[in-house]
């Protein structure tokens, strides 16, 4: 299982990489791991403004639908447009290809709360 050290996660299982006034989000191979087969991907919160842990979308796998959290506030600038068409890139690709969308950080102390890489292994039992 990998827990990439430059990420930053959340106790719902999400992923955020950080670049400058914007973040990358997306799930945790763990998280996929748990769903299994992903079918799916709905986000449609394009351009909305979004407060910390607002739910921005979901993934639906072969048994169950799970919302989305959002780490942090901010803006929903992009949706993976390769996710619509190939949704197991979150499977396969969980921290590459399989990101899930880009926002740009209202407040980046938002992200004191998340857990390192560290604190993430340890909250899956790794």
């Amino acid at each position: 299982m990998k827990i990439p050290e430059n990420l930053l996660y959340t106790v719902e299982h999400e992923w955020i990489r950080l670049e400058n006034d914007t973040a990358y989000i997306g799930i945790t191979d763990f998280a996929q791991h748990e769903l299994g087969d992903i079918v799916y991907v709905e986000i449609e919160t394009l351009g909305e403004n979004l407060k910390q842990h607002e739910v921005f979308g979901t993934v639906e796998a072969v048994k169950t639908v799970s919302d989305l959290f959002l780490p942090i506030a901010g803006e929903i600038l992009e949706i993976n447009p390769k996710l619509e068409a190939n949704p197991e890139l979150v499977n396969n690709d969980p921290y590459g290809d399989g990101w899930m969308t880009k926002i740009k950080i209202e407040n980046i102390l938002d992200t004191e709360g998340l857990l390192g890489c560290e604190a993430y292994t340890s909250l899956i039992g790794l």
